[in-house]
């Protein structure tokens, strides 16, 4: 997939945006067959299904286990530079400061009539996130584990379950473990794509389903 930016400084530029849009306007239905294919598919044949789909677009010679292991995510984390962990650490920092200060509380309200008003905010019990591995793993996205999973946590939630595709070798990015040593997550599986997806919601053998 290509991104294509154009700067609008200039009126004359705005025909070449909206000349751009028009193959946008109508993306057809390809997309959205193939991946009810794949819901299908995972729902109905659980981790054959996830293993088929990885070899075919990850790694061809993916084997069960899907879930990496708490050593083998701290093997990892030790790996990564420390530069690069300190990083990592002071982005968290930002981004769980930042959910921090949004958390909604509930809160109640009793009239004088007896009547109660209010609202109860609670978390959610699972939440699944996923973590793109960038081209051949290798250009991990980093931020969208700090993003998706420190909101979680402030907000209480007591699961949260990992999908990242596996590089050619089966292995996951270190930097992506790193991150997840960091935020003490344990729950990581070396699966992507739409399959991975269709796992967190439905379940699959090695998967339990997810809330959200």
């Amino acid at each position: 997939m290509t991104c294509r930016i154009l700067t609008l400084q200039h009126p004359q530029e705005w025909p070449k945006m909206s000349q751009w849009l028009q193959g946008r306007r109508n993306p057809g239905n390809e997309a959205e067959a193939a991946v009810q294919e794949i819901l299908a598919a995972v729902r109905e044949r659980g981790d054959a299904a996830l293993v088929d789909y990885t070899r075919k677009f990850d790694c061809p010679d993916f084997a069960l286990p899907l879930r990496v292991t708490e050593q083998e995510i701290a093997r990892a984390a030790a790996t990564v530079r420390i530069e690069d962990r300190e990083i990592i650490s002071a982005a968290a920092a930002n981004i769980r400061a930042f959910h921090e200060a949004q958390v909604e509380r509930s809160w109640f309200l009793t009239r004088k009539d007896g009547s109660i008003l209010g609202q109860q905010v609670l978390p959610v019990d699972a939440a699944g996130l996923y973590v793109p591995g960038g081209q051949g793993g290798n250009t991990p996205l980093i931020s969208s584990l700090l993003m998706s999973a420190i909101p979680a946590q402030v907000a209480g939630t007591p699961r949260l379950a990992v999908c990242t595709p596996p590089r050619k070798d089966g292995s996951v990015n270190p930097h992506i473990l790193a991150a997840a040593h960091l935020l003490d997550i344990d729950e990581v599986y070396r699966v992507g794509g739409a399959w991975s997806i269709a796992a967190l919601a439905y379940g699959t053998e090695s998967l339990a389903p997810v809330d959200v």
